[in-house]
């Protein structure tokens, strides 16, 4: 039986134990509080899981992205579940609050926000503008969410079969775009997303773009993205034994 008018958070993770660290204590000084925190851990070999652990999270066992959204979606005992990555900040302490009344007021099924990068560098601040521009220009048509924030009832997800674990890049965005279309989406207004921008630094901000605009048209005119040619590592392999 799920709880009503509670939500869970589920973080994916793999040597974030750094990161984990600042986004459990931003999620301590919320207004408010989740009724649980699910954290799909793919084998760290950091202190992320004993970190998890210390906060009173629930660990289970994850794997890439979309599969660790999965399996800690399994055991959420909530109606509405947010997945958050690893590396984003709640900066603002109504973050939760605010997200969960508009979530509620509107009727909404499946939701993301504006994303705010932890950067000062004009391309990092201008390309993540663009990239807000361009969600909410086509929320209606094509819905869209990164997975450093997507809010969606758990009857939405279980409806879809969850994120498809056999996507190597753009998960986020075909769960988006399934649950959209059975459920109203919207770009929440009254929050906004601090997130990393440290893929772009390591490898670089113009192939990073340019990774993300083929891969989109991949999705739009091929399909879904089930191989590795575009060689985007998520860090998640399991290192090799010596």
């Amino acid at each position: 039986m799920k709880l009503q008018n509670s939500f869970s958070v589920v973080i994916p993770t793999m040597n974030e134990e750094e990161n984990i660290t600042l986004l459990f204590r931003d999620i301590q000084k919320q207004t408010m509080q989740p009724n649980e925190i699910i954290i799909a851990d793919a084998h760290s070999t950091d202190g992320t899981v004993h970190v998890a652990k210390k906060f009173g999270a629930i660990v289970v066992e994850g794997g890439l992205p979309g599969i660790g959204r999965n399996k800690g979606a399994e055991i959420a005992q909530s109606e509405i579940l947010i997945f958050f990555d690893a590396d984003i900040r709640l900066f603002d302490k109504n973050f939760l609050e605010n997200a969960m009344n508009e979530f509620t007021d509107r009727a909404l099924g499946i939701a993301t926000a504006d994303l705010k990068p932890m950067s000062e560098n004009w391309f990092d601040i201008f390309g993540h503008k663009v990239y807000n521009w361009l969600v909410r220009r086509w929320a209606k048509k094509k819905p869209h969410a990164a997975g450093s924030f997507i809010m969606v009832r758990k009857d939405v997800h279980d409806a879809i079969g969850g994120f498809d674990e056999e996507i190597l890049l753009g998960e986020d965005r075909v769960y988006t775009l399934q649950a959209g279309n059975i459920a109203k989406y919207a770009v929440l207004n009254t929050v906004e997303v601090n997130v990393s921008v440290r893929r772009m630094t390591k490898d670089g901000r113009i192939r990073t773009v340019i990774t993300y605009i083929i891969a989109e048209i991949h999705m739009r005119f091929i399909g879904s993205i089930k191989h590795n040619k575009f060689h985007y590592n998520f860090r998640y392999e399991k290192k090799k034994k010596i």
